[in-house]
């Protein structure tokens, strides 16, 4: 299964015993996200048989960061409730602009789990093709689930700050222009405004084509290319909150590369009177 696959390929895989396909549709802490219902909009209509992940919950509640990864020992309870065994195939979509199935695939890395796929275009192309869709949700078994090593990385506070100085690793930012900038003042109104120091801009909605589907191949490098990122070399995503950060990890992961996540992203950063911020274009 690649990382990235078509509605007509999932259309051909529905019902295989091995595949499980994940509604991973998030809103609560995006800000100037319009008030939003995920479950209510995932019982109303999804893929049929897709199971509802509940990313907005699927964290670490003891933090007073948004969305931080959560423990090994949540993330396992989750998955055994939704009857997601360690053989199983996973297939991840989103009915929402935010392209949050990225965040779902970076978290079930970050905990082993390998077999992963995004649908390109998510629902939103699903529905445009006049595909079926179901209501309500479909009862499920619990199955046991064993978190296994990470096969991808995060970076925290101290690591930022460290690279700062050093420079060792490239950071990309996944927020808009306005806000890398310093243009427009952060929506939270605990953050100021700017971006990390050296960082880089990589608007999230850069990696989509108008129909929401992937850039690919030659046209996705051009989108690193054009923001100063040597895809090459060490990289780190980050952003408001680290949701859309993991575009730019699942961009880099379409070319072959791969990208820590700076999970506290701006909301940790922007809010910590004692870090370096800077204002203009990289």
């Amino acid at each position: 299964m690649d990382g990235l696959v078509t509605t007509e390929w999932l259309a051909g895989e529905l019902g295989a015993p091995d595949l499980v396909v994940l509604d991973a549709s998030y809103t609560s802490t995006i800000p100037g996200s319009p008030p939003g219902d995920p479950l209510g909009d995932y019982r109303a209509g999804h893929i049929p048989g897709a199971l509802f992940l509940g990313l907005d919950d699927l964290v670490d509640k003891s933090d007073p960061l948004p969305s931080m990864l959560p423990p090994a020992s949540v993330f396992a309870a989750r998955m055994e409730a939704l009857g997601i065994g360690n053989d199983r195939r996973i297939v991840l979509y989103e009915a929402g602009p935010h392209h949050t199935a990225c965040r779902a695939w970076w978290v079930l890395r970050m905990f082993g789990v390998e077999k992963i796929a995004l649908l390109d275009g998510a629902l939103a192309k699903w529905r445009a093709e006049g595909r079926p869709l179901e209501s309500g949700e479909p009862a499920v078994e619990p199955r046991p689930f064993a978190v296994r090593p990470a096969i991808a990385e995060v970076r925290d506070l101290a690591a930022m700050r460290a690279n700062v100085k050093s420079g060792a690793e490239q950071v990309a930012d996944a927020r808009s222009a306005a806000r890398f900038t310093g243009a427009e003042p952060d929506p939270r109104s605990d953050c100021a405004a700017g971006h990390i120091p050296g960082s880089r801009n990589i608007p999230s909605g850069s990696f989509f084509r108008a129909d929401g589907t992937w850039k690919r191949g030659a046209e996705l490098q051009a989108v690193f290319d054009a923001a100063g990122i040597d895809i090459t070399k060490p990289l780190i995503a980050t952003c408001g909150s680290g949701i859309t950060a993991a575009i730019i990890a699942f961009g880099a992961h379409l070319l072959g590369r791969d990208a820590a996540l700076y999970d506290g992203s701006w909301s940790e950063w922007g809010a910590d009177p004692s870090t370096p911020k800077a204002v203009g274009a990289a």
